[in-house]
């Protein structure tokens, strides 16, 4: 098989696990939704919390991928192993801090004003996701360690497994079910918490059993912390992370900012934004795929493949992502309506679509960039970006913008600024971070 056949097969393969994970939020949203706006509203800020804390922690374990996909490269399979077991030392202290900050969601309520309205559905909210972050993080450990072999296809069938236990759960969990209570926006958390156990039960069944694995002498007794090989994912981790974190950030801040319009502009932001992150899979699936295997030829020694693997990136890119934008441009209307039985709700769900398209079409290209520049070990150039234009230009801007007025334009008093400004930082995040991978790849080129 060709590199583009592998990269697509192995992308798709990501992608349907990916899409079943965001479909445990489109199912919450959907849920939510029907059963009331306040917990639909509820849920805009709450999850907004989660995914910054979650993905956060997610990007310092991320510095996985490129390390192991290397090791792999270089047929050092014992050494996978090892690497693994010093993840775990990353994996326990990300717990505990993720932990803390989502059952103390004070500081993030004042600094952007939630309404005290809704602040104890969101507490209730958190709590219980908080007991659900350590199976996540396990799970996602579990999940780099097969993207980096190539082989993600147990991930995709576990996370399509716990979507199908989700969905009854949620509904169930959130209306009520028999003689259990209707648990409103918490029995979505409810879901969560026991799915994630569920799903890394099921990782460590396979990790155990699967001849697969042998290789890599992943049971071995645990190592003590080797400093060396810990400070190598920091040094990759730690940038990575506060990327992702600002990335994210600027995303889900929107969020808590835009409470304070009120119950309607909340929850078509939350529609908008749940189908924003969907459509996200698809270029983050790309970008896994393709760094994945970036970092193996390299690890081998072959520069010349490694290019032709981001080639072929780049072009499945492009194509998949302009068919995708389209649909959405094109069926915004219809899918606002799906996700809601509010006219206004999905009126102004509908407008803010508009904006979606250039959003994503801008966050794709800059995605594949920033996992590609990881492979060459730079992560401190994307960070500043992030920084100045994501939280300097995108928030920022959109909060002056939607509540004081800005270059002009007066208060706007909806979501559309928030969206306009971030899709315009997008724009030179993506300019940047491009320029920065053409100068890595001629760089190395001359060596």
């Amino acid at each position: 098989m060709n590199e583009r056949g592998l990269i697509a097969k192995q992308a798709g393969t990501v992608l349907v696990g990916q899409v079943a994970i965001m479909a445990f939020g489109v199912t919450d949203t959907v849920v939510a939704g029907r059963y009331a706006q306040e917990a639909l509203a509820a849920l805009s800020v709450g999850s907004a919390i989660y995914i910054s804390v979650y993905v956060t922690l997610m990007g310092l374990l991320q510095a996985l991928l490129p390390i192991l996909s290397e090791m792999h490269g270089a047929n050092q399979q014992a050494a996978i192993g090892r690497a693994l077991r010093q993840g775990l030392y990353l994996c326990a202290v990300c717990t505990l801090a993720g932990v803390w900050v989502l059952i103390h969601p004070g500081l993030a309520f004042e600094w952007t004003d939630v309404p005290a309205a809704m602040q104890e559905d969101v507490r209730h909210y958190l709590r219980t996701l908080a007991w659900a972050l350590a199976p996540a993080l396990l799970f996602r450990m579990f999940s780099t360690l097969n993207q980096s072999l190539g082989q993600p296809q147990w991930v995709t069938w576990i996370q399509v497994a716990g979507l199908a236990l989700k969905i009854p759960l949620s509904i169930g969990l959130t209306f009520g079910w028999g003689r259990l209570e209707a648990q409103g926006v918490n029995g979505c958390a409810q879901a969560t918490l026991i799915v994630n156990f569920m799903m890394f039960g099921m990782a460590l069944g396979l990790l155990r059993r699967q001849s697969f694995y042998q290789p890599f002498r992943i049971w071995q007794a645990m190592e003590r912390p080797h400093w060396p090989s810990l400070a190598e994912m920091l040094k990759i981790g730690v940038p990575n992370a506060i990327s992702i974190t600002v990335e994210v950030t600027s995303y889900t801040l929107m969020a808590l900012f835009i409470a304070r319009l009120g119950n309607t502009a909340s929850a078509s932001h939350q529609i908008v934004a749940n189908m924003g992150a969907l459509l996200y899979m698809v270029p983050l699936s790309l970008s896994i795929a393709t760094s994945a295997r970036v970092s193996y030829w390299l690890g081998a020694q072959n520069f010349a493949h490694a290019q032709a693997a981001m080639r072929q990136g780049f072009l499945l890119l492009l194509g998949v992502c302009a068919l995708l934008l389209l649909a959405v441009s094109l069926g915004r209307e219809f899918i606002a309506k799906l996700y809601t039985s509010d006219a206004d709700v999905a009126a102004l769900a509908s407008e803010l679509m508009a904006w979606l398209t250039w959003y994503q079409a801008v966050d794709a290209l800059q995605v594949m960039c920033f996992f590609l520049l990881r492979c060459f070990r730079i992560t401190l150039a994307p960070l500043l970006v992030y920084t100045l234009l994501l939280w300097g230009v995108g928030l920022t801007g959109g909060y002056l913008l939607a509540y004081q007025g800005l270059a002009g334009w007066g208060p706007m008093q909806s979501p559309e600024a928030f969206w306009m400004t971030s899709s315009l930082a997008l724009t030179g995040v993506a300019l940047a971070l491009g320029g920065l991978l053409h100068f890595a790849v001629k760089g190395r080129a001359q060596r």
